[in-house]
């Protein structure tokens, strides 16, 4: 099968690009971006030409992989699902819910296979972890926490970056832990409380719908080097410890497209993964901005 890129960034020419060049069972169709020295850059690691316009590179793949700002993704999925693609996408799903629910009914009524680059849920420890917690969803007696802190604003590749300078950790990593949370203690349900302090610091707790409740601790602006990133699981489905991130990104990308290429061929879904999955989270998200917003305006 042919899959196409989108977007010429840095997580399209580390993680994207390299990915597809190595795997078997997908072939470059080439990159599109509104920077065609950049596109050029990329289609030398992924392989394939660089097209002129996105009309163009839809016309030479069967399915196409977004690397490009939620704003952008938002709009080109629709374009892309019009025109008979599936769909690796980024998350956020869109800018903001209304377009991400566009986006997601676009897809659901295309009828097309979508997977969500959720990178940790390609990693093998930490299917490992989610595997060792018993399945859900859990009552009242289990909590957990989870603490991602990094200082990836603060300077670096992704430091740059104008719509995770506005937006912050919510929006970049925030769907990550929100995902293994919700996968870990059963779908969360609603926003027990939210607050955001400088430097982009957010403090959440969720509540799920086994009654299990879960607290995160989100920021890109604090100074640490490497990143602090930790998931704990106790109470009644045990303890479970998760301290590690994915050391190769460009592997789980690599793991998710086979998996994405296998459902094709099978007829199988990818739930877990699926643009209603992306949907998901963005709302869950919305919500917990909404809470800061209502917080802040007392």
């Amino acid at each position: 099968m042919r899959i196409g890129l989108v977007g010429a960034g840095p997580w399209a020419r580390t993680v994207h690009a390299p990915a597809i060049a190595a795997h078997p069972q997908w072939s470059a169709a080439g990159v599109w971006a509104r920077r065609p020295e950049a596109a050029a850059e990329v289609a030398a690691v992924s392989g394939g030409p660089v097209h002129d316009s996105f009309d163009d590179l839809l016309d030479a793949c069967d399915t196409v992989a977004f690397a490009v700002p939620p704003q952008v993704q938002g709009e080109l999925v629709l374009r892309a699902a019009a025109a008979g693609k599936h769909l690796v996408l980024e998350k956020p799903l869109a800018a903001d819910l209304v377009a991400a629910e566009r986006a997601a009914a676009a897809i659901d009524d295309a009828g097309w296979y979508s997977a969500t680059m959720l990178t940790l849920r390609f990693d093998p420890a930490i299917r490992a972890w989610l595997d060792a917690v018993p399945a859900g969803p859990h009552g009242p007696d289990t909590v957990a926490a989870a603490r991602w802190l990094s200082g990836a604003l603060l300077g670096g590749p992704f430091a740059t970056s104008s719509w995770r300078a506005e937006h912050g950790a919510l929006l970049d990593v925030g769907p990550h832990v929100i995902d293994l949370l919700d996968a870990a203690l059963g779908p969360v349900t609603g926003v027990d409380q939210a607050r955001l302090d400088e430097p982009d610091l957010w403090r959440i707790g969720l509540s799920h719908s086994g009654g299990a409740h879960s607290s995160m601790m989100l920021s890109l602006r604090i100074p640490v080097d490497p990143t602090d990133f930790e998931v704990a699981v106790a109470g009644g489905a045990g303890r479970h410890l998760l301290d590690t991130r994915p050391a190769d990104a460009a592997a789980c990308y690599g793991t998710l497209l086979g998996e994405l290429a296998t459902a094709i061929d099978t007829g199988e879904p990818l739930t877990a993964v699926d643009a209603r999955r992306a949907l998901h989270l963005q709302q869950i998200v919305e919500e917990i901005r909404a809470a800061v917003r209502d917080r802040e305006t007392g």
